[in-house]
């Protein structure tokens, strides 16, 4: 069914909600503000009071007065910014802790739907929209509503310098909105390419050792450069037309102030302001058109933190925060599969077309077929991690989709094709990275039979081991691989191909592992090539092209492969026919 998005329905997006639940925060902020920008009055008053009281009395009393209060508005200035500074930094990191974890979950639904495409850069588009609400480019759209304060004390002064402060504002808005215009579509495209480009790397990184050894470096890195170049052609493009933009706005609001002198030298000639007006009036005017200035000079990162805002508001409409499930009894291990369809994640065709299983608490259960049978897919239909097309796989009789995997997680024991470890000890990845019990650590390494091995290592089960277990040999990660998996005596343990890198010493143990397992009424699916692993098995099933061609008990279906092989040897051992000879028939005109 397709997903209705929170736009469709006219609901609040997640990430603007989280961005709402400041509001508060942001109005005391604009509150805030506006003492600010009165304050920012502070200077052009003074120098007012300076020019037209001051040096007209000579008094040093009232000049020192003057000073003693500019000094402590400048101090209250000071105190107001740096806790509008505060409230904005406290906004960033309320923000981060609402939605970092929820990010963070979001990225792993990605990464099993759209493997190719997930990436952290997700949490560094948290990352830019946090920065920007802490920074100073915000506090512009915050300065930016009290310009009407400023033209209006113009006003007072004289209505030519409002008049001329308007047509500057004006002027101002214009170009703000040209550089919008102007560098909108390369900043977007820029950020494209930047992403393509680091998808791009950290997908040849993790083959780093493949890219080495066959000297294919420089032919990745071509591609690389191709993509990079791209997004940097893009950027500085982009910069361009930006600095473009800034440095115009700039000047003009420079010229600008220089012109209201020269406007207010006119107006003092003709007695209609103070001299001290027409300083005055050109510092309040520099103020008002300063969160314009500012804009167009920070608009770079308004926009590349809009682009992320837009970007992670799609990654978390696509996935939307799982709804919390009660929670079921403890399992027993009992999978049911009801004619299920699974499309692989960017895939066209269906790799499992309509099966149909029972795998009873305590079976041990061998998946073999031809490669791209569709076998690694049944297993991650049994673990509910491909989304099914059609049908059901249940566990238990429930849903497996009806449980919460964090919870369903500590029944489960999974180790896939291509073992993954991560950093950090040997007992924490064993442990799952929970808190390590050491009994069930050494426990489930002796029942993987990796106890003396791991012993042997520099530090034992306190060996630190890189990020995907670059310290261990294939073998060695792959028996960590299986004592993880059947850590803390899972109810369900699912091993793709769990003997690929193993000797014989080290299958000899896998066996041994899995006959305990099956003692303990574990239910164990096994898949695999090589036959000298199913003796453990009680149940076998056939999969060719996505379909279940055979199931049953072992024996049975070992049968009936080693007949089916039989009959097809015989027939192809057998003499083609010979061809008989082709009779002519003639036809003759019947007797008169």
């Amino acid at each position: 069914m397709a997903q209705v998005s929170k736009k469709q329905k006219g609901q609040e997006s997640e990430l603007k909600s989280a961005i709402m639940q400041s509001k508060k925060s942001f109005l005391i902020v604009g509150f805030f503000s506006l003492f600010i920008n009165l304050l920012m009055l502070v200077p052009s008053l003074y120098m007012l009071q300076l020019y037209d009281r001051v040096l007209t009395s000579r008094s040093e009393d009232t000049l020192v007065l003057l000073t003693l209060i500019i000094l402590v508005l400048f101090i209250t200035m000071a105190i107001l910014e740096i806790v509008r500074s505060k409230i904005l930094v406290f906004v960033g990191n309320k923000l981060d802790s609402i939605l970092s974890a929820r990010v963070f979950d979001s990225l792993f639904y990605l990464a099993n739907k759209q493997p190719g495409k997930a990436s952290s850069m997700p949490l560094n588009d948290l990352t830019q929209i946090r920065q920007f609400l802490t920074g100073n480019a915000l506090f512009a759209f915050f300065d930016a509503p009290w310009m009407p304060i400023y033209i209006a004390i113009l006003f007072i002064f004289h209505p030519m310098f409002g008049y001329f402060a308007i047509f500057a504002a004006i002027v101002l808005v214009i170009v703000t909105i040209a550089n919008e215009y102007d560098t909108k579509e390369k900043l977007l495209e820029a950020n494209v390419m930047s992403r393509a480009s680091t998808l791009y790397v950290d997908s040849n990184l993790r083959n780093a050792e493949v890219v080495n050894a066959m000297g294919m470096k420089t032919n990745i890195q071509n591609i690389w450069r191709e993509k990079y170049y791209a997004f940097l052609n893009a950027q500085t493009e982009a910069s361009n037309k930006a600095g473009i933009w800034s440095n115009i706005s700039k000047s003009l609001r420079m010229l600008f102030q220089s012109l209201m002198l020269g406007l207010g030298g006119y107006l003092a000639i003709e007695n209609e302001v103070s001299a001290g007006m027409m300083i005055a009036g050109s510092i309040i005017m520099g103020r008002a058109l300063a969160p314009l200035d500012l804009m167009i000079g920070s608009w770079k990162g308004f926009s590349s933190a809009r682009t992320s805002y837009e970007r992670l508001e799609g990654l978390l409409e696509n996935f939307p925060h799982a709804n919390e499930h009660m929670e079921l009894p403890a399992p027993q291990g009992e999978i049911l599969l009801e004619g299920v369809v699974v499309i692989p994640p960017n895939a066209q065709q269906p790799s499992i077309k309509g099966i149909s299983m029972k795998i009873d608490k305590g079976d041990v259960v061998g998946i073999i077929g031809p490669s791209a049978a569709g076998k690694s897919s049944l297993a991650r239909i049994i673990l509910g991690l491909w989304p099914l097309a059609a049908g059901k796989a249940r566990l238990d009789k429930a849903d497996i989709y009806q449980w919460d995997k964090v919870d369903l997680g500590k029944y489960i024991g999974y180790l896939p094709q291509d073992i993954e470890l991560f950093e950090g000890t040997i007992s924490q990845n064993i442990a799952r990275f929970a808190e390590v019990d050491a009994g069930k650590v050494v426990e489930a390494a002796k029942k993987a039979g990796v106890h003396e091995m791991i012993l042997r290592l520099p530090d034992g089960y306190d060996t630190k081991i890189g990020a995907g277990g670059e310290s261990l040999s294939g073998g060695q990660r792959q028996r960590v691989g299986f004592a993880r998996a059947i850590y803390d005596n899972p109810v369900l343990v699912v091993l793709d191909e769990p003997n690929s890198n193993l000797d014989d010493q080290g299958e000899a143990a896998l066996v041994q592992a899995i006959q305990s397992l099956k003692e303990n009424e574990t239910t164990v699916v096994i898949i695999t090539h090589r036959p000298s692993i199913l003796q453990v098995t009680n149940k076998l099933a056939v999969i060719k092209q996505g379909l279940l061609e055979l199931y049953g008990n072992t024996n049975e279906v070992l049968s009936a492969i080693a007949a089916a092989n039989q009959a097809a040897t015989a027939q192809a051992q057998r003499p083609a026919p010979t061809p008989q000879p082709t009779q002519t028939i003639s036809l003759s005109k019947p007797s008169s």
